[in-house]
């Protein structure tokens, strides 16, 4: 990218975790560990819903196992990178790689946004309109969702990463951070930044208040009928409060971070709560939805049972 003195900054330096090697030691082990433990749960709700022929058809699931794949990929865009950094204490990243993971984490995150919309109009159709919702979700209906859930969150913010990479960055290229975030990137362009800021900030009020409008209305008419109900209403709440937990600590992170005029402005509470929303969720998000579920528990139970019989079997003939 050349800047407005003709020079070309071809890297940026990500400060990271500004702390003594002994902590930083600890910071790779914690995260390393955090990082295998959110692949292998959400790994395991994906095999769950794939191998359990119930809940493989079940919209609820099919979208479940996906937002378990949205969440590997989320944590994924950005831990491994982090972990790297830790290990090496350099922080070097391309001008190219840093944009990518820019656009990355963003696309990701707009598609879950999306996801969570889609998940709670699953909710709304299934407890305000029971007897349509077999035939308004259908599981090919549920896949069409995804889909869209996918190409929407990675085609919205295209154009606003190709906005910021053509500035001029006069430097210096030390980004205090440990990851590539926006804020940051923009405090390093040279001026006159135009209206690049300002659409960005659009782009984002836009997706974000949209989804979040959506969410509380869909919620709102789930619980109101809820309430008017009986029945399964313990059933429904159980259900219900699990999506909202998820939907709240999400949107709560996200929204003070971007949303909240100077949520960017100091550094250390910008990467705890960065790393809350980028690591810490994915973590959490599987055990907030499956550890209740008795669907799940039910489910895993089975594939034990099979794994069981089988292996039992293969001891069998081995004596034979």
């Amino acid at each position: 990218m050349e800047t407005a003195n003709g020079t070309c900054v071809k890297e940026f330096i990500l400060l990271g975790f500004l702390v003594e090697p002994q902590k930083r030691f600890m910071l790779l082990v914690f995260f390393a560990i955090l990082y295998v433990l959110t692949l292998t749960e959400n790994i395991t709700v994906i095999a769950l819903v794939s191998l359990d022929a119930h809940l493989a058809q079940l919209p609820m699931y099919i979208l479940l196992s996906n937002f378990s794949w949205l969440e590997i990929c989320y944590v994924t865009s950005t831990v491994p990178r982090m972990l790297f950094d830790l290990a090496s204490a350099h922080g070097i990243i391309s001008f190219q790689a840093c944009f990518l993971q820019f656009y990355m984490l963003f696309s990701l995150g707009f598609t879950e946004f999306f996801f969570l919309s889609a998940m709670a109009f699953d909710r709304y159709l299934a407890i305000c309109h029971p007897l349509h919702y077999a035939q308004i979700m259908s599981p090919k209906s549920c896949y069409s969702l995804v889909a869209a859930c996918w190409v929407f969150g990675f085609l919205v913010f295209i154009i606003p990463v190709i906005w910021i990479s053509k500035l001029s960055f006069c430097g210096p290229n030390i980004i205090d951070h440990f990851l590539c975030d926006p804020g940051p990137i923009l405090s390093l362009a040279c001026p006159p930044l135009g209206k690049v800021p300002l659409l960005c900030q659009i782009v984002e009020y836009t997706l974000f208040l949209g989804n979040f409008l959506f969410l509380q209305l869909s919620y709102s008419n789930v619980i109101f009928t809820l309430l008017k109900s009986s029945g399964t209403r313990r059933k429904a709440f159980s259900t219900i409060s699990m999506h909202l937990t998820v939907a709240i600590i999400f949107y709560g992170s996200v929204g003070g971070m971007y949303l909240i005029p100077g949520g960017e402005s100091h550094s250390e509470i910008t990467k705890m709560v960065t790393v809350f929303y980028a690591a810490g969720t994915p973590f959490l998000n599987p055990l907030i939805y499956c550890l209740r579920n008795n669907q799940v528990k039910e489910a895993l139970r089975r594939l034990l049972r099979r794994r069981l019989s089988f292996l039992m079997g293969k001891v069998t003939v081995s004596k034979v």
